[in-house]
């Protein structure tokens, strides 16, 4: 007998730790816990850390995160309102708001991320389908681009070639307009979506080299430009200068043969004086002058007609 009452003894002790230790559990800080009976939840979700008791054998603990949690989307090719396909890669941050409903409808963490997936990915899609690519990647609309340092001081003929135009939403805001929808949506979920951003924009292979190419082609149109007003301004320069030079050649050569003639006639004038006060002088001088006359007009072929009256042909005569 008294084995057998040491043997229900123990038996008993055992059942009773089994059940006491089945009864509790504890919550940790970073936790909140759905208890459910045979499947389904009963009573409010526990949020407050500490220990707790259910029902051994018949109530499960069903622990659920309480901080932030991320989701990463992979790239998505989206078409732009332009026509552009890019890839788009965003990121957000979500906690559970609602456990109840949470646990309802997603259960665990991977149908949660599976259903950020879709929604998320849905709005984003949406969201740059219905705006430019300069929308997107310009970040604000209140922001002024930094102007391009190569451009200050041009002659506004350049027109619009390396200058933004304004846009009307930016990226911000279209940010803004996705987190809203999707909010809506996730709320139904027992999700606070607290952020989203756009992480990288990038363009498809294809249409990225046609990028490269009317960027090298819009430098090379303003080049082409600089150097034709440079062009201009050279040929400008070149004109005043032939101008300035023609014009002190001229005033040049109008000094110089004012000089010259100043210096024949004040010659002419000494040659006068001397000579008119010696008739025998002045005769040999108009002799002299007549030899000159004739070294400079006779060669061996030349045929002069001249009258018998000529002074040129005195000399001749005589």
């Amino acid at each position: 007998m008294k084995s057998l009452s040491l043997i229900g003894l123990i038996i008993l002790t055992v059942v009773a730790g089994l059940i006491s230790t089945g009864s509790l559990y504890t919550v940790n800080q970073t936790e909140q816990v759905i208890i459910t009976q045979f499947g389904k939840p009963v009573g409010d979700p526990i949020v407050e850390p500490g220990l707790h008791f259910k029902l051994p054998l018949i109530q499960v603990v069903n622990r659920l995160d309480k901080r932030f949690m991320e989701w990463d989307g992979a790239p998505v090719g989206i078409p732009t309102k332009d026509k552009t396909y890019i890839y788009v890669e965003a990121f957000a941050r979500w906690r559970i708001s609602d456990p109840l409903q949470y646990f309802l409808r997603l259960r665990d963490e991977r149908s949660a991320q599976s259903r950020l997936e879709d929604i998320l990915g849905g709005e984003i899609r949406n969201a740059v389908a219905k705006h430019e690519l300069i929308e997107i990647v310009r970040s604000d609309k209140k922001r002024i681009p930094i102007g391009d340092q190569a451009l200050e001081g041009a002659s506004a003929n350049i027109g619009s070639l390396g200058a933004l135009r304004p846009i009307s939403v930016g990226r911000k805001q279209i940010e803004a307009d996705v987190k809203e929808a999707a909010t809506h949506k996730l709320g139904e979920f027992g999700i606070e979506l607290l952020d989203l951003r756009f992480q990288r924009v990038n363009y498809n292979p294809d249409v990225s080299d046609r990028i490269h190419q009317r960027m090298i082609s819009e430098r090379q149109q303003i080049a082409q430009r600089f150097r034709s007003e440079g062009e201009g301004e050279a040929a400008k320069i070149n004109g005043r200068k032939e101008r300035d030079l023609n014009e002190i050649r001229s005033m040049a050569y109008r000094r110089t043969q004012q000089i010259r003639g100043e210096a024949d006639a004040r010659a002419s004038e000494i040659y006068a004086k001397a000579y008119s006060q010696d008739p025998q002088a002045a005769e040999f001088y108009k002799f002299l002058k007549s030899m000159e006359v004739y070294r400079s007009i006779l060669t061996q072929d030349s045929t002069l007609v001249l009258s018998t009256d000529s002074e040129l042909y005195t000399f001749l005569k005589r």
